[in-house]
């Protein structure tokens, strides 16, 4: 058999031209201990506060307790899944959530995963949880009332738009209700051209709660321009714990 020496020649130089070298780099920890959703890792030196870290079994975590010589790991999964000696992975990046239109008629959860069976989400924007506030110069003053749709409220204690306001009561006597009423009451504002956006974040309520307030939402219309982000009872507690900083990011994007 005769050898076609060009066309070996030709098959090297092609093979030589496409070699592919990428080396993935990433700074990679070890697990010295696990309990209670809080992980203690070793070997992150340059680790930033409020970063999302990677963990085996699709675990991740939240590098809080900066230490000389380990990090502190709030866990958003079940710690039973992640054991000592595991590989922990830095993302660099903090916490950080989608925002946009495309979270509007959602239920997720405080990571900003979907939780309603409609598909993932295409954000194209995210925030992190945290950041710094607007200074008192940069905000706009409280001149526009916020119509709950509950005359007793609107007329005695009126609520403006960019307030704050406290529904303190004991158990059942109507606090969810003042919420979801003031939700629904909303609709009227995207008539305008000053709409509202509402995000309602459920923490520590059953899952069973959330999906009865979210079909009351759908039933009359108010899921079209609201967000629900839902930390459940069955969830772990540092999920809980980020939900509010979550519904704020997700507000603040609307906002600005």
């Amino acid at each position: 058999m005769k050898i076609k020496t060009d066309h070996i020649t030709d098959l090297l130089r092609q093979q030589i031209e496409q070699f592919d070298v990428s080396i993935d780099v990433a700074e990679v920890g070890e697990v010295l201990e696990v309990g209670d959703g809080v992980a203690r890792v070793s070997g992150l030196e340059n680790v930033m506060s409020s970063e999302l870290v990677e963990l085996p079994n699709g675990v991740f975590g939240m590098a809080l307790n900066l230490e000389d010589d380990n990090v502190g790991l709030v866990l958003f999964g079940e710690s039973s899944k992640v054991k000592e000696g595991d590989l922990a992975k830095r993302t660099e990046r903090v916490v950080e959530v989608p925002v946009g239109d495309c979270m509007l008629g959602r239920v997720v959860n405080p990571l900003g995963h979907p939780m309603d069976g409609k598909g993932p989400i295409d954000a194209t924007e995210h925030l992190p949880i945290e950041r710094k506030a607007l200074g008192v110069m940069q905000r706009q003053p409280v001149k526009q009332p916020l119509q709950t749709g509950i005359k007793a409220i609107d007329s005695m204690i009126p609520i403006g738009r960019g307030q704050r306001e406290l529904i303190i009561g004991d158990r059942q006597t109507g606090k969810t209700a003042i919420a979801i009423d003031t939700i629904i009451n909303q609709g009227y504002t995207h008539q305008t051209d000053d709409p509202v956006y509402c995000i309602y974040v459920a923490i520590g309520q059953k899952a069973s709660t959330v999906a009865a307030i979210t079909a009351e939402l759908d039933a009359n219309g108010a899921m079209e321009y609201t967000t629900v982000v839902a930390a459940n009872a069955s969830d772990p507690a540092p999920m809980q714990y980020i939900a509010p900083y979550s519904g704020c990011a997700m507000g603040e994007h609307f906002r600005d």
